[in-house]
């Protein structure tokens, strides 16, 4: 059965973990961007900055920079250039599952170039061959595999959960660093399925489906009943209830529940481009997130707006290396006026490469160009030469 279009629903070095409780960086965040322009035209800039403070107060937040990857020098963290934020979405194994390793299911740099006044969402291929050094804080050796398995040497090992996340996040910012020389002003942990309760209270978000897609994680029967399945590795879809069929986007624009668009961008295998477009589908999640989260219908209407960020997500740690999260959005707030901008790694085309059977991305010259041109903050430069690797949504 099919999903028919209109179907509804400057700072200092941070040395030691600090924590507050949880809450979606996105959904806040992109609020509190279009609430900052509309009180910077009426109301001082100081009685801004106090309720921004209070808002953000809650956000928890500890160390995943811990080291040769964090941007902070001897006088702490600087945002005054370039910005370069890390987002990491996990892959949590499902129960059943004899899988055990913890991955980096998406990984997504957030590029501001000096100018302060754009943003770009930057995905890296999970399966990107790469050398990942070792990490000496869990005894780990130095390998040649997929990038997403760097967030694995830091995960192992004992502490808590918080503790073997931040760990993950700091091997893998630094095998980025060694490959790149790219350095983060700031890190998010996030999963994407934490976005669930925020788009929810936003009463959804609108996507363009650009090719159709089939699901593995939802299931739809004849009255129109939705099922959670899960994906067995060389085994299939498990869970799906007799007489029901995966869920299908069709290709076409609607307004999509959170769970359906969730599930939208997760998909990955009935793709023709497979984890590029899954990467491009992602990015267009978050976009379509901060432009409802930025509509007039939510900052302008108190109780939505405090409802949305009450919408908390369980799944998300954030590090802005010592700066206050006002301060952040106070220097980006130019951001708020323009689109996010999509980037494509490879121009979006495969560039495979069969080691011992297994697949491979490599990513191509122009890539680690561009790689090269986000290190430097002249990704703006670079996009303008080579609009192939500009994402359409």
């Amino acid at each position: 059965m099919q999903v028919e279009r209109g179907q509804r629903r400057p700072g200092m070095d941070v040395s030691t973990p600090r924590k507050r409780r949880r809450d979606p960086l996105w959904a806040r965040l992109t609020v509190i961007f279009g609430a900052v322009l509309m009180m910077l035209s009426g109301t001082a800039i100081v009685g801004a900055r106090v309720v921004i403070g209070n808002a953000t107060s809650n956000i928890e937040t500890t160390n995943l920079l811990g080291g040769a990857a964090a941007a902070a020098g001897p006088s702490g963290n600087n945002i005054k250039g370039a910005v370069n934020l890390l987002l990491v979405g996990i892959d949590a194994r499902p129960k059943g599952s004899s899988e055990t390793a913890v991955l980096a299911d998406t990984i997504v740099v957030l590029h501001i170039p000096p100018s302060h006044d754009q943003a770009y969402l930057v995905s890296i291929p999970r399966d990107w061959r790469v050398q990942i050094p070792a990490y000496p804080k869990t005894g780990a050796g130095a390998t040649t595999e997929k990038i997403n398995g760097a967030f694995s040497k830091g995960y192992q090992g004992g502490g808590t959960e918080l503790e073997k996340r931040a760990r993950g996040v700091d091997s893998l910012a630094q095998t980025i660093h060694t490959l790149t020389g790219i350095k983060f002003n700031g890190a998010a942990i996030i999963d994407f399925a934490g976005f669930e309760a925020v788009v929810k209270t936003l009463g959804g978000v609108n996507m363009c489906v650009d090719e159709r897609a089939e699901s593995i994680h939802l299931g739809i029967d004849k009255k129109g009943k939705i099922y959670k399945l899960w994906y067995k590795e060389g085994v299939g879809i498990q869970d799906l209830p007799p007489g029901a069929k995966p869920v299908v986007h069709e290709k076409g624009c609607r307004r999509m529940s959170a769970q359906l668009a969730l599930d939208y961008a997760r998909i990955r295998k009935s793709l023709s481009d497979g984890d590029y477009g899954r990467q491009r589908h992602q990015q267009q999640l978050i976009k379509a997130i901060a432009k409802e989260a930025t509509s007039k219908g939510v900052i302008t209407n108190p109780i939505k707006l405090n409802n949305v960020i009450k919408a908390a997500g369980k799944a998300f740690v954030l590090d802005t290396q010592g700066i206050p999260v006002e301060d952040f959005i106070f220097t980006l707030r130019g951001v708020a006026a323009n689109d996010l901008v999509l980037i494509k790694t490879n121009a979006g085309k495969f560039n495979t490469q069969k080691v011992n059977g297994q697949e491979f991305e490599q990513l191509s010259e122009e890539s680690m160009q561009m790689l090269g041109a986000v290190r430097d903050g002249r990704l703006a430069e670079f996009v303008i030469s080579n609009p192939q690797f500009i994402a359409k949504t």
